[in-house]
């Protein structure tokens, strides 16, 4: 199958930023899947365009974006180069930016306005889980190594020290940089805690959800996807094993084909959404 590739699409929200879309060349319009990434993630990490490729030869136009406040730029989507941006980033932000890639990219003609699939990988997924619940025109969901909750901080007297310095610090493990994270994110969570209740969206959904997890996820445990599950009416739950949080993948990722438990996932997302 020939694919149509549209690359650093500038889409703006509260400042410019970019995403790709990946889909069949074809006159017929297509379900639109549309990824989230998560905490220090960003679109063309590891094997993402890869996967793209995988939803696009199964019939799915493929979206995956950067959020606008996730610390790359314009002209270096593969960087942290603004490090302001990212300890200015926080949940309304990366909400109010998938609902512009939402907007944008259904009233695209290869769209079929009436399938479109958000799929969240760890804290994009309690992302889209909010945002699945909010918007209307979101038919499905799944989520990939998803948290069950947003109240991710620093606590007792790291909070303390947090609120005194008005930021901390995380190094990024592969880049070795600094990455600040200041007060107001806390305090645009504090302000919007019930809004980013995972839990209360998980109960208002009403579109069938997929919850997949690895057994050997390092970074969230098991029982997030679990949470989700029970939370959540029309859901299923699949657990990968010896998965881990990226379930293979990895930056770079320099292989032509998906890691192994990367390719299971898709083949359960591609299964799951032409079933439901």
């Amino acid at each position: 199958m020939t694919l149509i590739k549209h690359k650093n699409i500038i889409l703006i929200g509260q400042k410019e930023f970019l995403a790709d879309a990946i889909f069949p060349d074809s006159n017929e319009r297509f379900p639109l899947i549309i990824f989230v990434h998560g905490y220090k993630g960003y679109k063309n990490w590891g094997a993402w365009e890869l996967m793209g490729e995988e939803f696009a030869n199964a019939g799915f136009y493929f979206v995956k974006f950067n959020f606008s406040h996730n610390g790359t730029t314009i002209e270096n989507p593969n960087d942290f180069g603004d490090l302001e941006a990212f300890g200015e980033n926080n949940y309304s932000k990366e909400l109010q930016d998938l609902e512009v890639v939402i907007n944008h990219f259904k009233s695209q003609k290869e769209v079929d306005t009436d399938e479109i699939i958000l799929l969240g990988h760890s804290r994009g997924g309690g992302i889209s889980v909010i945002k699945a619940s909010e918007n209307s025109s979101v038919s499905k969901l799944i989520t990939l190594a998803s948290v069950s909750t947003l109240d991710r901080f620093p606590k007792d007297e790291a909070f303390e020290n947090w609120k005194k310095e008005g930021v901390y610090f995380v190094e990024n493990a592969r880049t070795k940089q600094k990455m600040p994270h200041y007060f107001q994110f806390y305090q645009d969570y504090k302000i919007n805690k019930e809004r980013f209740d995972v839990e209360i969206a998980c109960n208002n959904l009403t579109i069938p959800s997929l919850f997949i997890h690895g057994s050997a996820d390092e970074s969230v445990p098991l029982n997030h996807s679990e949470n989700l599950h029970r939370w959540t009416k029309d859901s299923q739950l699949k657990i990968i094993e010896n998965a881990n949080h990226t379930f293979g993948a990895k930056e770079p990722w320099e292989n032509d084909y998906l890691p192994k438990e990367l390719d299971e996932a898709v083949e359960i997302c591609i299964d799951f959404l032409k079933d439901s």
